[in-house]
């Protein structure tokens, strides 16, 4: 086996079995995608959700951690030098306003993946890898209901990008992927657990239009508070700045509260 190989089923079988020590990977619009920032590189994420409407009258739940609006800045950098096993880690500063998680706003995350036809001819792209991840603590707050402050989510990502057949265009990339959670801190409305669901997503680079435009389409599953349905569009001001605006339909909105607007600043540092 090939060194870069070697390292990848090592890193992969570490991030499967390890205790989660590294919130927010590199993305689709919501949920992760197999791509991962290039060795050297740091990525700044501004993140902002804004309630597209009041919240959700509902009863207290300890999983619903997005009643309000959300600012996420992070930072994630590449850290592998290699083709065929990229990996990235990251931190976050997670701030949601009224909400008891506010009392421990860092969280991490890592991500393994090995890009289309690298490992073998045709081959799809693989990821692996974990986000709001820390240790898990109880925490109450006056009346505040009792929540838990690490999610440490772990999944995993296939994808492949689909060519355009004769003189029609690409059809753009399809992922499909799983993901498995706390046991704690995603739960139902009866407080049942639901740690777990699919992951969907398809995008492309719209350069019918302009190199510089790309369409976004993600699922997320699970009777939980992060299950959604999530739309973006972004816009590459220059090579190493993006700018993405996007909406989340959330399919459980008395865990998650009522749908937000996404606006998300990519800056990469060097380009």
């Amino acid at each position: 086996m090939k060194k870069p190989a070697c390292y990848l089923v090592s890193l992969l079988l570490v991030l499967a079995t390890g205790s989660p020590v590294w919130a927010r990977p590199t993305s689709i619009v919501w949920i992760p995608s197999v791509d991962v920032q290039p060795f050297k590189t740091m990525d700044l994420g501004i993140n902002n959700f804004f309630r597209a409407s009041g919240d959700v009258d509902a009863p207290p739940s300890p999983s619903a951690s997005r009643d309000s609006n959300t600012l996420d800045l992070g930072l994630t950098f590449g850290v592998l030098p290699f083709r065929m096993a990229q990996l990235e880690l990251g931190v976050d500063y997670l701030v949601i306003a009224n909400d008891p998680n506010d009392q421990h706003p860092w969280s991490g995350n890592a991500k393994l993946a090995a890009p289309e036809e690298e490992l073998f001819p045709y081959a799809p792209a693989l990821a692996v890898g974990i986000y709001n991840g820390r240790t898990a603590k109880d925490i109450v707050t006056g009346d505040a209901p009792k929540v838990t402050s690490g999610q440490n989510i772990v999944y995993g990502l296939v994808a492949k990008s689909v060519p355009g057949l004769g003189p029609l265009p690409a059809l753009g990339r399809l992922s499909v992927g799983y993901y498995r959670g706390s046991r704690r801190a995603l739960v139902d409305e009866q407080g049942r657990v639901r740690n777990h669901g699919v992951l969907l997503s398809w995008d492309r680079t719209l350069r019918e239009i302009s190199n510089n435009l790309w369409l976004g389409l993600d699922y997320m599953g699970g009777n939980n508070s992060n299950g959604s349905f999530n739309v973006g569009f972004s816009w590459a001001f220059a090579r190493n700045v993006t700018l993405l605006f996007g909406y989340d339909m959330y399919t459980h909105s008395s865990l998650a509260g009522s749908n937000t607007l996404t606006l998300q600043v990519d800056i990469k540092v060097p380009d």
